[in-house]
């Protein structure tokens, strides 16, 4: 196992190495910089001079061409530097990421938790009510709400819960009176912003897993030994929960690494909707003003969190399933 996670690191950080250096020329050679893509500067009042612009890309370094750059901001990260944001007030790009990992945990993990505690338990509903009309539409929910793209979803709950019915708010992490409220009221007025977004994050997930669970059982169920455990008069209930799913976890954990990275992915998205301090807003506002150390931070930390996903779900494999052996 030792010798198969020191070659898995090794092709991940060739991975993450080329990965890095095709996203930043991508990035680079975006139409503006740093310095042109500020909305005010559209101002005839705030636009600087040719030469200054000339000035600040010789000190920033965009005058040296992609690949010399890129080397450059590589240095600084083996150097646990991430750089400064030009758009943020030269703020430390490790600093600004920090400030917004909280947010982006609080959709993520939420949604994780949800997605498991209801899909477990719909996906063996379904196995023991299979064919019956009931099982039918359940399913058939399921795929529709799998087939709604979630910044349609964020959308309509927009207009349902916040517009019309005025129960939750529109946007944001918090309401205006947040900090004069007291602990209790600050986690309901979080929970109230955070509703929405966690439920565009969450049903998707949901209805993929339930499905997943469902297709799994019923490959399980039909297996001999099941058919055996059924002669010998053990219980409907117990055949599900005690001999089939338990054979269904090696598929079901391999996903739980895979999961995390798709939900900061969708993240970009529904953070920016939803106006939530998050990860994902954050790199959509790095993209509109090119900001290129916060876009390469981000990717960085996207990129690595993919890799650890995939590294993680092959060693939770091998540890469900002693049978499977890594060298």
């Amino acid at each position: 196992m030792l010798h198969y996670l020191i070659r898995r690191l090794g092709i991940g950080l060739l991975t993450l190495l080329l990965i890095t250096f095709l996203v930043y020329g991508l990035v680079r050679h975006m139409p503006g910089t740093p310095l042109t893509a500020d909305p005010s500067m559209m101002d005839p009042s705030k636009q600087i001079t040719p030469e200054e612009i000339v000035r600040l890309e010789k000190l920033y370094g965009f005058d040296k061409p992609w690949y010399q750059a890129y080397f450059v901001w590589l240095n600084n990260v083996v150097r646990f530097d991430l750089g400064k944001s030009i758009s943020q007030n030269n703020a430390s790009v490790s600093k600004l990421i920090a400030d917004r990992i909280p947010a982006t945990m609080l959709l993520s993990i939420s949604s994780l938790v949800l997605t498991y505690l209801f899909s477990i338990p719909i996906g063996l509903w379904s196995t023991v009510k299979s064919g019956s009309k009931a099982e039918r539409t359940v399913s058939s929910i399921l795929y529709m709400l799998y087939s709604l793209p979630s910044f349609v979803a964020a959308l309509f709950l927009q207009i349902l819960f916040a517009v019309k019915l005025g129960w939750l708010p529109l946007f944001g992490m918090t309401g205006d009176d947040f900090e004069s409220l007291s602990m209790m009221g600050k986690a309901w007025d979080i929970f109230l912003h955070a509703a929405m977004p966690i439920a565009c994050f969450t049903y998707g997930s949901l209805a993929y897993y339930s499905r997943f669970i469902r297709a799994n059982m019923q490959e399980v169920v039909r297996q001999d030994y099941i058919r055996t455990a059924r002669a010998k008069g053990v219980s409907p209930t117990n055949i599900v929960v005690h001999h089939a799913f338990r054979n269904t976890l090696i598929p079901l954990v391999t996903l739980i690494g895979l999961t995390l990275p798709s939900l900061l992915s969708g993240a970009v998205i529904l953070e920016q909707i939803f106006t939530w301090p998050g990860m994902g807003r954050l790199y959509f506002e790095a993209i509109g003003r090119r900001d290129y150390d916060t876009i390469m931070g981000l990717t960085l930390i996207f990129s690595v969190l993919t890799l650890l996903g995939q590294l993680l779900a092959d060693v939770l494999y091998a540890v469900v399933d002693p049978r499977v052996t890594y060298h």
